[in-house]
């Protein structure tokens, strides 16, 4: 069975281009609607909590779908056979990068480029599916300005805090009042998976040493990302100073060029945090990063519906969600605008691209080797 799991995961992991979104459309088709491994009902289920909790959205649904198939092992089958492909490509990538020298930073100039388009695109989707009233608007643009000004990871905590707190005492939704068909049975909460969670999100604010202080973000970050992939930039960005703006835009990019989930960018930024050993780094960043959201999605897989009907909960994470909307506004204007534009030209570049994407909606490997072909093209132009 662990097997089938992974192999089933470990062919998607290698054509899942797209992002979460197309994620969760290829695991519909294969596992509700081919081999009926869950119900449609049950998959909703899945992706409403995934869309609720910290962590990689599509990982978290494909971690949930292998529990349900055969329990914590399956979903840890699931996980390795999604996440491998664009593991071992990101790995690749971030170890071969100092070989290219001039060329390959006429590569990354064009990649920069790419990442403002799709950050650009990220930002104005997700604020329209998450800030759809007036405070939820507001909460937005207070949680952008807020991290323009202060951009620091102590900041984002303030901002997620502040929200779940807003959002719990003023209820943001119109939740329909009738619960008459909700399950009024006791909330089946997995506590040693949550507890668990809050151990090692405790222990990551613990100096422990110079390489604990390295990795530790990576499990921060994945504790407080909501909103997905996109998100996980301006959060890592702020935990590991150690790395420049071309590292994270690189990663950043690279994440969006390959199959599976985007949040392997921590494998690049691992493997170069660890020069010495690459695979180590690597390998210990990218499962701190995926390692809270699973968690997390262990302990309430039982309990969404119950949880889901509160609407205190509901509008707290409504509430995050509008600040996610903030943290990812912010990063598209610093780093990612200030660090990848610079003339005219590459504005009007930049504009012409994002109004393609919305309104034709091209493949995004169209647009990646289009910017990857105009950062070669000013290289060989300037020679």
């Amino acid at each position: 069975m662990l097997i089938a799991i992974f192999r089933q995961f470990f062919l998607l992991g290698c054509m899942s281009f797209g992002g979460p979104a197309a994620h969760l459309g290829y695991f519909k088709h294969h596992f509700v609607d081919s081999l009926r491994w869950l119900s449609t009902a049950r998959y909703a289920q899945l992706i409403s909590l995934s869309q609720a909790l910290p962590g990689p959205g599509s990982s978290q649904v494909s971690f949930a779908i292998g529990v349900e198939r055969a329990g914590v092992l399956g979903g840890i089958a699931a996980f390795i056979g999604f996440t491998l492909p664009s593991f071992l490509i990101m790995v690749l990538i971030a170890i071969s990068a100092h070989q290219f020298d001039a060329v390959y930073f006429a590569f990354i100039a064009g990649l920069k480029l790419f990442a403002v388009v799709i950050v650009a695109d990220a930002t104005l989707s997700m604020a329209k599916s998450f800030c759809t009233s007036a405070v939820l608007k507001l909460l937005a643009i207070m949680s952008t300005l807020a991290l323009i000004l202060f951009p620091m990871l102590g900041t984002q905590i303030a901002i997620l805090v502040t929200a779940a707190i807003i959002g719990a005492l003023w209820p943001l939704l119109n939740l329909a009042k009738s619960t008459e068909n909700v399950s009024r049975e006791k909330t089946n909460i997995n506590w040693i998976a949550l507890g668990l969670f809050a151990l090692l999100l405790a222990i990551s604010f613990i100096p422990l040493g110079e390489n604990a202080a390295l990795f530790a973000p990576f499990y921060q970050a994945g504790a407080m990302v909501f909103g997905g992939g996109h998100v996980v930039l301006p959060v890592l960005q702020a935990g590991v100073p150690t790395l420049s703006n071309d590292q994270f835009l690189t990663a950043y990019a690279s994440a969006q060029a390959v199959p599976g989930p985007m949040f392997t960018i921590a494998t690049y930024l691992g493997a170069q945090l660890s020069s010495a050993q690459p695979l180590v780094g690597a390998l210990i960043a990218t499962l701190l990063i995926f390692l809270p959201g699973f968690l997390l999605m262990l302990a309430f897989q039982k309990s969404w519906i119950n949880l889901a009907s509160n609407p205190r909960f509901a509008s707290s994470i409504a509430a995050l969600n509008a600040a996610v909307v903030g943290f990812l506004a912010a990063a598209l204007y610093s780093p990612i605008w200030t660090s990848a534009v610079s003339n005219i030209w590459q504005i009007a570049l930049v504009i012409a691209a994002f109004a393609w994407l919305r309104i034709k909606k091209p493949p995004i490997w169209w647009l990646l080797l289009l910017f990857i072909g105009v950062g070669l093209g000013q290289h060989y132009w300037a020679l």
